[in-house]
C-alpha cells in the first residue's frame, strides 16, 4: 500500500483530521519510507525490510488517525522511520557486498585470462624452440656426414671428435698449413657453421714422440692455432672455438713404427654439444 493510500484512508475514516497537527515523527516517517520505496535498490535487496518498513507506518498512521499526536503515534512513526532507514542502509550493504564479488570475479578472470595468454605465449615459444631444436639437430646430422667424408669421426663423452691427419695438414715439424690442406679445412668449416649454433669447438694438436717434449708440445699448439685461425678467418665464430696443444702425450698408436708415427701426429676437432 503507497503512502498516498495510507493518506487518503486516514482522511475517509477521520474528515477532521486533515485538520489537525501533523506530528513531526509521523511526517519524517512518511518521507522516509517515501524515500526507501522510490530507491530501486532497496527494492530490489531487502523487499521484506521495505515492507515491514510499509506495515509499522501503517500502523503508526492508524494510531495517529485513531488517537490523534499521542505518544503511542509517535513512537510508532518513529518505529517506521527507523525501519525504512534500516531497509535502505541493509540494501547499501547489499549493494556493497556484490559491488566487491563483483569486483572480486572480474579480477579473478582477469588473471585467468592473463594466464590463459601467458600459457598460450609459453606453448607457441616452446613450439618454436622445438622446432629450431630440431633444424638444428638435423643441421648437425648433416654436417657429421660431411664431416665423415673427409675426416675419422667419432662420438666420445667429450663430444664428436673429428680427427685430420697431421701429414695432410703440415709439413714435418712445421706448423704452417700446406696449399693442400685448404680444400679439406674449408670444408670442415663450412661444416662447423652449419652445426648446431649452440656447439662450441676445441682444436687439439697432437705429435709423435720424435724430438723433444717441450719442441712438440710448442709445435702442437702452433699447429693447433693455425687450424683455429683458419677456421676462423672461414666462418667459424671465435668465441666458440679454442685451440689446445698437447704434444705427443696421447698416443693413438705406437711410436715404433712410421705408420704409428703419422697415425699420433694429427689434428683432432671436438664438437661439444650445447650445455
Amino acid at each position: 500500500m503507497s503512502q498516498r493510500s495510507l493518506i487518503l484512508i486516514a482522511a475517509l475514516l477521520v474528515p477532521n483530521a486533515c485538520a489537525k497537527q501533523i506530528p513531526q515523527e509521523l511526517r519524517v516517517a512518511r518521507a522516509s519510507y517515501e524515500r526507501a520505496a522510490a530507491d530501486p535498490s532497496t527494492r530490489q535487496e531487502t523487499p521484506a525490510e521495505l515492507d515491514e518498513a510499509r506495515r509499522s507506518l501503517t500502523r503508526a498512521e492508524r494510531s495517529y488517525v485513531v488517537e490523534g499526536d499521542t505518544p503511542k503515534t509517535r513512537d510508532r512513526a518513529y518505529i517506521a522511520t527507523r525501519k525504512a532507514e534500516l531497509a535502505m542502509v541493509m540494501a547499501r550493504a547489499a549493494d556493497q557486498v556484490e559491488a566487491a564479488r563483483n569486483a572480486e570475479l572480474w579480477r579473478a578472470r582477469e588473471a585467468l585470462a592473463a594466464e590463459q595468454a601467458e600459457n598460450a605465449a609459453n606453448a607457441s615459444r616452446l613450439a618454436t624452440e622445438q622446432e629450431l631444436r630440431a633444424e638444428a639437430e638435423r643441421r648437425a646430422a648433416m654436417a657429421i656426414t660431411a664431416l665423415a667424408e673427409i675426416a675419422a669421426v667419432r662420438n666420445e663423452a667429450r663430444g664428436t671428435v673429428v680427427t685430420l691427419s697431421g701429414s695432410v695438414l703440415f709439413a714435418s715439424g712445421k706448423s704452417e698449413l700446406l696449399p693442400s690442406a685448404t680444400s679439406r679445412l674449408t670444408q670442415v668449416a663450412e661444416a662447423l657453421v652449419a652445426a648446431d649454433p649452440g656447439a662450441t669447438f676445441v682444436v687439439e694438436g697432437y705429435t709423435d714422440s720424435k724430438g723433444s717434449a717441450a719442441f712438440n708440445e710448442k709445435l702442437s699448439e702452433a699447429r693447433a692455432q693455425a687450424v683455429r685461425d683458419f677456421l676462423v678467418a672461414h666462418g667459424v665464430p671465435a668465441e666458440r672455438i679454442e685451440a689446445r696443444g698437447l704434444g705427443e702425450s696421447q698416443p693413438v698408436a705406437t711410436n715404433a713404427t712410421a705408420e704409428g708415427r703419422a697415425n699420433n701426429r694429427r689434428v683432432e676437432i671436438i664438437i661439444q654439444p650445447p650445455r
